[in-house]
């Protein structure tokens, strides 16, 4: 049975007649006649009792009134939910990296969400480093890429990706016989980094630091190819994951050594406030961030 009958029924009952239901329905009433007749043949029984000024359902008629309804019901509670599903998808998000080596893959991840997800709207904030957690916390940021999770109650943490920092030097460099590196060995080392402050560098922050080591020498240079012409030029070395690396040259004089006997390991964690971690918009953003990361 077709919605449009169910319609009719409900039409006809809350506006008295059928003459009524023409301007509600924006039909004539030869078609609403033409449609109640098709009906009533099909049922194989009358729907309405009518004389010249009164319609009354029969009792099959007050059924399929009951059934009308329920219908039109459950249809204007789906919109809702439809409306709200909708309306939750929308948002801005204000993110942000601890670690500035994810900055590279920001844009085509961006990219990527405008396509799937227009409505959702990203702002990224650079330079957060070591008061991305305050800045969430404040709100000045919505979502961050952290690699220590925040112990914070208003605080919700979601264990995305774990990548291993590499030491990366020339061939020629004193420490290259080693088969891996000590905190104690960056005594004496130039280290090459993103930026300061030193407390946002992984190495520094998760290695050295606990180990009470600071390196002799520390320069900031924020270009990654200027960096590898340095360590080509064995000028020092950085400490980055392999993958930082995949869209670059590299020169064969240079290589890898693993920081610590089994490797200095990173977990990373997308932080957001407790609050905020079920709105569709943001689910939605940190579902697709998982998913790009496993790629990498």
């Amino acid at each position: 049975m077709e919605l449009k009958y169910f319609r009719l029924i409900k039409t006809i009952v809350e506006e008295g007649s059928l003459v009524n239901a023409t301007e509600r329905l924006f039909l004539t009433k030869s078609a609403l006649s033409h449609q109640l007749r098709e009906l009533e043949e099909r049922l194989g029984f009358k729907v309405f009792i009518r004389s010249r000024n009164k319609w009354e359902l029969t009792e099959e008629g007050a059924e399929l009134y009951k059934l009308a309804n329920t219908l039109f019901n459950a249809i204007d509670k789906s919109f809702d939910v439809i409306k709200y599903i909708k309306e939750g998808s929308q948002g801005t998000i204000k993110f942000s990296a601890e670690c500035q080596s994810f900055f590279p893959m920001i844009p085509s991840f961006i990219q990527k969400m405008g396509i799937l997800y227009p409505e959702i709207d990203i702002d990224v904030t650079l330079g957060a480093t070591h008061q991305t957690i305050s800045q969430v916390l404040s709100g000045e940021i919505d979502i961050a890429v952290v690699t220590s999770k925040p112990e914070s109650n208003e605080l919700s943490s979601i264990f995305v990706y774990e990548d291993e920092i590499f030491a990366t030097m020339h061939t020629e460099h004193v420490l290259n016989d080693l088969t891996y590196l000590d905190a104690s060995h960056f005594s004496t080392v130039h280290l090459l980094i993103n930026s300061f402050p030193i407390e946002g560098v992984a190495v520094y922050e998760h290695f050295l630091k606990p180990n009470k080591i600071h390196p002799s020498k520390i320069s900031a240079i924020p270009f990654t190819e200027i960096t590898l012409s340095m360590l080509e030029a064995n000028m020092g070395i950085m400490c980055a994951p392999k993958w930082q690396l995949d869209s670059f040259k590299l020169s064969s004089a240079l290589v890898f050594k693993r920081i610590g006997k089994n490797g200095l390991k990173r977990r990373h964690y997308l932080v957001v406030k407790s609050e905020n971690r079920n709105k569709k918009y943001i689910h939605d953003f940190i579902s697709n961030f998982k998913e790009d990361l496993l790629e990498v």
